[in-house]
């Protein structure tokens, strides 16, 4: 007899038939006489209906003895009944039990641990994380993300698109040597990696339209809703653009994610709770641009602190957002709130062309990027500017030095797109195994 799918039976393709299925245990509960047990695959859950009188004694004892998360073969017959959940229940004819759980030691994430966490993460289930990713809130997440991955790679090949990867080890910083993580490195100093970015700047004149989605590691000891120490950061490269078009490419990739979860991920963004009409707006609209005076003057007429050239944080970000309906654009910082790898305004030198993409909801800042200082005096001028050592980007430099062409890119934060998509309330809910400054394990 071939294994379905619970997806499956519950879609209707197996009525009245004999089937087999091959799932862990959810719930159990019942009488001496009927057994109700509600199994689970990747796909779905069924209730399992057990009766003494048909599967015997021996097959009947062994059902009720299988606790919460035992694995089991249920053989039986697909019946619909608009009493279940789903519309459909297995009538069991025999159960194999492949993988029992001791009773003395049951299994931990229990209702009452869930309904202590209210929907978000207590230290007791972020210690126990490789056996709560088996529950529903979480199996969901691990699925929505998993469409998110698909989209962003779907988007890039779509274009044409050459997926490159870079090293995790690195001499440099990219985004500021206060995260940087050191590693010793067989008797010298090395880092582990903030972005993609610089060596795919190497590889632009060879590829031209260059992407990933790789982690990145940044040594933040925030403990915010939206800091990781290491996420998965999806950036692309494009040789002659500029921001306007870099902007279209990071508009285009969150379109594409939000429709993607829409069209393949409906029922699990319902099961959370989220409005699929604002998920749809995020996915059809366009997204405004706001440069950064205006931010500043907006935020400045709500009475927030802030001067003129200081970068947004996150409190900023959220004020900022609080009235957005969709995504929009934060562009032309000043030029001392940015790394020296920002192009410089030729109009306007005392600002560079870049952007962030905001997103609404209070999640703030999703995508960051630009146009990049392309030519080998610029680029010296502003590493020397900034009194950054020259050595560690030498190659850096040669890729101005050897042809040097108008260019620009982005990252998108993976991890934050995920838990903004969804509606969490953090973006540990959205990762398999998070890390922070406070755990590295599981």
């Amino acid at each position: 007899m071939k294994t379905v799918w619970i997806s499956d039976i519950l879609n209707g393709k197996h009525d009245g038939q004999k089937v087999e299925l091959k799932g862990w245990v959810k719930r159990s509960r019942g009488s001496n006489k009927i057994r109700f047990i509600v199994l689970r695959d990747s796909t779905g859950s069924i209730q399992c209906v057990a009766k003494r009188d048909s599967v015997g004694d021996e097959c009947f004892e062994n059902i009720k003895s299988a606790l919460i998360e035992s694995s089991l073969i249920i053989h039986g017959e697909a019946n619909p009944d608009e009493r279940a959940d789903g519309g459909y229940e297995i009538i069991v004819d025999s159960v194999e039990i492949v993988g029992p759980v001791n009773p003395e030691t049951p299994f931990p994430i229990t209702e009452s641990a869930m309904a202590a966490a209210d929907g978000g993460e207590t230290e007791f289930l972020l210690d126990n994380r490789h056996l709560y990713l088996r529950t529903t809130r979480m199996t969901t997440m691990l699925k929505l993300r998993s469409t998110v991955f698909g989209a962003i790679h779907s988007y890039f090949r779509d274009l044409d698109f050459i997926e490159y990867q870079a090293p995790n080890f690195v001499a440099g910083a990219v985004e500021g040597g206060s995260t940087l993580f050191e590693v010793p490195y067989f008797g010298r100093k090395a880092y582990l990696t903030q972005s993609w970015q610089l060596y795919a700047e190497a590889a632009m004149p060879a590829l031209e339209r260059l992407y990933t989605i790789a982690p990145s590691f940044r040594a933040e000891k925030s403990r915010t809703r939206r800091h990781l120490t290491e996420f998965w950061h999806a950036e692309m490269e494009v040789a002659w653009a500029d921001n306007q078009e870099i902007m279209s490419y990071g508009e285009g990739v969150v379109r594409k994610i939000a429709g993607s979860l829409l069209d393949e991920r409906s029922e699990e963004l319902a099961s959370l709770g989220r409005d699929l009409d604002v998920i749809g707006r995020y996915a059809d609209s366009k997204y405004p641009r706001m440069r950064y005076d205006e931010a500043v003057e907006t935020l400045q007429g709500l009475g927030v602190e802030i001067e003129w050239g200081q970068d947004l944080d996150y409190s900023k970000e959220k004020i900022l957002t609080q009235d957005f309906d969709v995504p929009h654009f934060l562009t032309h910082y000043p030029k001392i709130a940015k790394p020296f790898y920002h192009r410089v305004d030729p109009d306007d030198d005392k600002y560079v062309l870049c952007h962030d993409l905001l997103a609404p909801e209070g999640y703030g800042e999703i995508i960051g990027g630009g146009e990049r200082t392309w030519s080998e005096e610029e680029i010296l001028a502003r590493i020397d500017e900034e009194g950054t050592p020259r050595e560690p980007y030498q190659f850096y430099i040669d890729t101005r030095t050897y042809g040097g062409v108008p260019h620009g890119g982005f990252g998108l934060g993976v991890d934050r797109v995920c838990s903004w998509l969804s509606g969490a309330d953090h973006i540990r809910e959205v990762i398999p195994f998070p890390r922070d400054s406070r755990r590295v394990t599981p």
